[in-house]
């Protein structure tokens, strides 16, 4: 339409929320369908937690805060980051926003200028490019094979960078892989990271804690203090403790740019939700023990689902180190035709006839800049996942 900016015309609507949505509408119409589109705990929020936002109701906390955070939530966030990761940062250090997505989007709109480059490894959430779009910049996206098990090479990493390059946004672990960096590994690029100091560090580590086997969580600033002046350290509550809906991120900073941000949110939103804001208050400093629990279940079905997936014909499924999705390879599958007659020319088409033949909503590769695969949330029970991957091998068995 004619009156719509330029500036929408550079972006899409998300893919994964489109998958989610379509799978709902299918569900209601009567269909048969089980979706893995949502990137969402299937689990409670814990029950602290949501009395801790019963009684900020009761205690009137129901007003405006500080536009990027109350006092009580900062220091919480002061001491997590210092007692998980080893980072001191102060509370005006710290940025909270509604969801880590515009914690992300508030640093790219304050620091982005025309002509401005953002280093994004694919594969990679689907929202990074777009944002930077929207924020004026230009992504530079390196592919991230499955050869590498879909993690940047500080090769790759130094052969992408340009006098341009503002940012790396770095992921791990990955949303869509599941692939976690080794301390080691972290180390190899955060060398490179120092070879070239105008390059900015944003770390999401929104996954921080869902974490498998043996593998140890690590980010960029904690591996290499020397980038703690250029690193927005960016997290929140919605995967680790089942707040998905509550719509809590954070991040912590160099004070000039948590200033830059709290500006530009002042203008937009404004604060978080009040009582959502206690709620994370509770989250970061109450019990953690659940955490536990929740890894034992994530890990239990990322090995189902790897198994199954792995026996499916055409497919190649790797296993992750931690999140909750896995992102098989399909080029078994490309160039068949499957048994309701449709022809995989690629993922999308793949996924198009998965779901209308056997009613399973995936994600298609290309939403997150690599082909050909599809990403599998197992955030949901054991029973349905087992349901699911049966159908995944029977559609895979009828192609031919």
């Amino acid at each position: 339409m004619a009156f719509l900016s330029d500036t929408l015309g550079r972006v899409k609507p998300s893919a994964t929320i489109a998958v989610t949505n379509k799978a709902r509408e299918l569900k209601a119409a009567g269909k048969d369908v089980i979706g893995l589109g949502a990137g969402e705990p299937d689990f409670d929020t814990p029950q602290n937690i949501k009395d801790a936002a019963k009684r900020a109701i009761d205690d009137g906390k129901t007003k405006y805060t500080a536009v990027d955070g109350i006092p009580e939530l900062k220091q919480a966030i002061c001491d997590k980051f210092a007692r998980e990761n080893g980072l001191t940062y102060t509370p005006d250090q710290i940025s909270v926003g509604t969801g880590g997505k515009q914690i992300l989007y508030n640093a790219l709109m304050a620091t982005l200028n025309p002509g401005d480059e953002v280093i994004i490894p694919a594969p990679y959430w689907v929202s990074y490019p777009d944002m930077v779009l929207l924020a004026g910049g230009t992504p530079v996206t390196v592919p991230c094979g499955i050869e590498t098990n879909f993690k940047l090479t500080p090769e790759a990493l130094d052969g992408a960078i340009t006098p341009r390059t503002k940012w790396l946004i770095f992921n791990s672990p990955s949303n869509p892989t599941g692939a976690g960096y080794t301390r080691d590994e972290l180390k190899a690029l955060t060398d490179v990271l120092m070879r070239h100091p105008h390059v900015w560090i944003m770390s999401d580590d929104m996954y921080e804690h869902l974490v498998f086997d043996d593998f140890e969580f690590t980010t960029p600033a904690q591996i290499e203090p020397g980038l703690y002046d250029r690193t927005l350290t960016c997290n929140g509550v919605s995967k680790a403790y089942a707040m998905t809906g509550w719509r809590i991120g954070y991040a912590g900073g160099p004070k000039a740019l948590i200033k830059a941000m709290a500006t530009l949110q002042s203008q937009s939103t404004s604060n978080p939700c009040s009582i959502a804001q206690y709620a994370a208050v509770e989250a970061l400093n109450g019990p953690q023990e659940f955490l536990t629990e929740f890894r034992a279940a994530f890990q239990r079905r990322r090995n189902l689902v790897v198994d199954m997936l792995n026996a499916a014909p055409g497919i190649t499924c790797p296993r992750p180190e931690g999140a909750f999705y896995v992102y098989p390879d399909i080029s078994g599958c490309i160039g068949k035709t499957s048994a309701g007659g449709t022809r995989i020319t690629d993922d999308e088409a793949f996924a198009t006839a998965l779901l209308e033949e056997e009613g399973v909503a995936v994600v298609f590769g290309a939403a997150f800049g690599m082909s050909p695969n599809f990403r599998v949330s197992y955030a949901t029970s054991d029973a349905v996942l087992t349901e699911a991957c049966t159908r995944i091998q029977r559609f895979c068995a009828g192609l031919a």
